[in-house]
């Protein structure tokens, strides 16, 4: 839709054609149903890519600033959460019904619900696209299918089929943003406390976020778990699998915690229980064997329990894949497209935009801020 509105406001005749039902599901769900529309602070940093300053093009030419602004204009109230994320006060629907108005004031026709059934060249300019509805030609099409994540409301590999099919290099699509599983012995020991939640610094290969962990009945979850699980896909992906590590401790240097309480006849696991959830702190200990008075551990295995808090590493069996995603990473090659236009290559007129390019956003506002941005940059060179 923003691309449409941005191309049809500048002149061009644009059809939108969407396989659903109910228009913007992604959006509508997002936030809790409020929308978390950008970030007050983008930059390439937040995304990752085979090509990370494939990004900076479309983030430069339109970036936060000027979504805020088309927020305000119309009359959509927000507020800011945590590090920088914007949301709106009412609902999501009004970002959709932004979009709807937009497309409206440059006369965007809609072919909605229509499913294709294939998508080729008519002539050597043109495009030809086959529905259920009959067929459709344009000298440009602008491929905007998202990407694999929530198939339930409706996501599909179309847009990667419709790149390989025009033989372009697409990099495989893995779930991120995603709760991460864990291996039997682990779990055993952590789904029963299932619901626990804490602060922690994940880390994973480049990526360090300080937010907020859950244990899950599979494994774990929350926005550090969702956060680090891209960076865990994409070392996977690469073939340099890493480990998720997580800082227990956060606030305090753990050496020196443990020394703060090194003649206390307390369990270990009691002690923890102060600075994390106790059930968590228990069954933490339990699981490495130090569920002991902290009185009674040696120095050497002190240092180990130190080194464990700081860097308690984890190596996750998996993800709870593409239905508890919430966007996919990989996509596109960008190496195939251009970062000024979003166009293909080797084959004028074809474009791709938003979540079917292998550019995946930090979980914040940072993915749909994307969208908007190559929805410009391809709307503007249509």
């Amino acid at each position: 839709m923003m691309c449409a509105a941005r191309a049809a406001q500048r002149g061009r005749q644009v059809l939108i054609i969407d396989h659903a039902t109910s228009l913007a599901e992604k959006i509508r769900i997002s936030g809790g149903g409020r929308c978390n529309f950008t970030n007050r602070v983008v930059g390439a940093s937040n995304f990752l890519s085979q090509n990370p300053h494939f990004c900076r093009s479309a983030l430069a030419r339109y970036s936060p600033q000027h979504f805020i602004a088309l927020v305000e204009r119309y009359g959509i109230r927000y507020h800011e959460k945590t590090l920088g994320q914007l949301f709106c006060d009412d609902s999501s629907q009004q970002i959709i019904d932004l979009l709807v108005q937009e497309c409206a004031d440059g006369q965007v026709d809609w072919a909605m619900p229509v499913k294709v059934d294939s998508v080729g060249r008519a002539d050597k300019d043109r495009f030809l696209v086959r529905t259920d509805h009959g067929d459709f030609d344009a000298a440009a099409l602008v491929v905007a299918t998202g990407g694999l994540s929530i198939p339930k409301i409706g996501a599909t590999d179309l847009g990667c089929r419709i790149a390989t099919q025009f033989d372009l290099p697409v990099v495989s699509p893995r779930p991120a943003l995603v709760p991460l599983t864990l291996d039997s012995e682990t779990l055993s020991a952590l789904a029963p406390l299932a619901g626990a939640a804490f602060d922690v610094v994940a880390r994973c290969g480049d990526g360090e976020f300080r937010e907020r962990a859950l244990i899950t009945h599979r494994g774990l979850s929350g926005p550090a778990i969702l956060q680090i699980s891209s960076y865990w896909q994409y070392a996977c992906a690469t073939g340099h699998p890493a480990p998720v590590r997580l800082n227990l401790l956060p606030d305090d240097d753990a050496a020196d915690w443990l020394a703060e309480h090194g003649d206390s006849n307390a369990l270990l696991g009691n002690l923890l229980g102060e600075v994390l959830p106790k059930r968590f702190a228990k069954a933490w200990c339990e699981l490495h064997g130090w569920e002991r008075p902290l009185k009674q551990i040696g120095a050497k295995e002190r240092k180990a329990i130190a080194k464990a808090l700081a860097n308690w590493s984890l190596a996750p069996s998996g993800t709870q894949g593409f239905s508890k995603a919430e966007v996919t990473l990989g996509g596109v090659d960008t190496r195939a497209l251009s970062s000024k236009t979003l166009g293909a290559l080797t084959q004028p007129g074809l474009y791709f935009i938003g979540e079917v390019v292998d550019v995946t956003g930090h979980l914040g506002g940072y993915n749909f801020q994307w969208a908007w941005s190559s929805a410009v940059a391809a709307g503007d060179a249509l």
